[in-house]
């Protein structure tokens, strides 16, 4: 099988999870291979409750590990402080995190992933809140070499998708409904959904998207098609539309997001699934149906501490790491023993954040993270 096909029938499992949350466990592990890694893995970190979570894996990683990774090892996994203020959905590697050489040597490679014969991790921030972040990675063997050019091209053409599913998937949570109540399942959601055909029509809608149609600030509906307040995202919705319908791969990675802004300014958001083959044909819809629509109204976007940190001093990854474990861990000794490098390591990048931000002591970092409401702070 070329990489087209391969590519199209994960395109269209990743879309199924959206609707059955149980396939993941295949789908990550198709993932993985596809990428070019042992394992793949959907999981969340929380800043200001100091500690992360794994929603879907593979099963691929020992479950010690896992267990051990979240009860010791989240808080000295400093490299992933980077992922606060990396672009969404672009991959991200290790040594763009930190330099390769220091990663080596910290406590989390030597204790957790060099045991398990891991010499790297591609990862792609999914979503983020000024607090968390929601990613998508993949754990790179030493069969499987450290991530290269080729590795992050594979990681582009999935996590478009992936990451249209998560959003998808986090708004309608049907773990346990039952297929042939899929619509009405949908009737219960707080969230507007429509069924819509390749032109637009509308064939379903549920309560809370009749409220929306009614209102007719943000879409409406003439001669029973959709239409959207706003042309540009009008047109981009009906280019989805006509695109679903061709199959999963044909949508691409349009419209993960599509924003839509009501008469008096508030704005919202709008996610569409394509419902032309695999599980999602299974599900009692009307064949007449092309796709789902969900609209919800869009949360206030805060840029997180670190992320603010980092973008008012101009600190790089490892700076900002290096800071935020002075918050956290406390003096260079403490920090060089939690990262697993010298003493001296320590003190030059420390160096290089006392010249950034115009300080000269730890305790004015402290009170300069502070000033930034930084959970680490709290």
């Amino acid at each position: 099988m070329d990489e087209a096909q391969r590519l199209s029938g994960l395109i269209g499992e990743i879309y199924d999870a959206a609707v059955e949350p149980s396939l993941w466990f295949d789908v990550l592990g198709k993932a993985a291979e596809f990428v070019g890694g042992v394992s793949a893995t959907l999981f969340s970190k929380d800043a200001s409750r100091k500690n992360g979570q794994v929603h879907y894996d593979d099963g691929r990683i020992d479950p010690h590990y896992k267990q051990l990774y979240f009860e010791k090892y989240v808080k000295l996994d400093l490299a992933t402080t980077g992922h606060y203020f990396a672009e969404i959905g672009e991959p991200v590697a290790t040594a763009d995190l930190i330099p390769y050489e220091e990663f080596l040597q910290s406590r989390f490679y030597l204790e957790w992933a060099r045991p398990q014969a891991l010499v790297d991790f591609v990862s792609a921030v999914l979503d983020k809140s000024a607090t968390s972040i929601a990613l998508f990675g993949v754990f790179r063997h030493e069969r499987d070499g450290i991530v290269d050019d080729e590795a992050r091209r594979r990681m582009r053409l999935l996590v478009p998708h992936i990451r249209r599913a998560v959003l998808i998937g986090r708004l309608i949570d049907l773990k346990s409904a039952e297929a042939a109540a899929f619509a009405d399942t949908f009737d219960g959601l707080g969230a507007g959904m429509l069924l819509v055909d390749k032109a637009g029509r509308i064939v379903h809608a549920n309560t809370a998207a009749h409220s929306l149609l009614a209102s007719g600030d943000v879409l409406g509906a003439s001669d029973g098609r959709l239409v959207a307040n706003d042309d540009e995202a009008g047109r981009t919705l009906r280019d989805i539309f006509s695109s679903a319908s061709q199959g999963d791969t044909a949508i691409g990675i349009r419209g993960i997001s599509v924003p839509l802004v009501d008469r008096e300014g508030s704005h919202y958001v709008a996610h569409v699934l394509p419902l032309t083959s695999g599980a999602r044909r299974r599900t009692g819809i009307s064949y007449a149906a092309a796709a789902a629509l969900f609209v919800q109204r869009a949360e206030l976007q805060t840029t997180s501490p670190p992320e603010l940190i980092a973008k008012h001093y101009r600190l790089t990854p490892t700076e900002l790491r290096v800071l935020l474990a002075i918050v956290e861990v406390g003096g260079v000794p403490e920090v060089a023993g939690a990262l697993g490098v010298a003493d001296t390591t320590v003190k030059t990048h420390l160096g290089r954040v006392y010249e950034k931000t115009g300080t000269s002591r730890q305790a004015d970092l402290v009170k300069l993270v502070a000033g930034f409401s930084s959970p680490l702070s709290a």
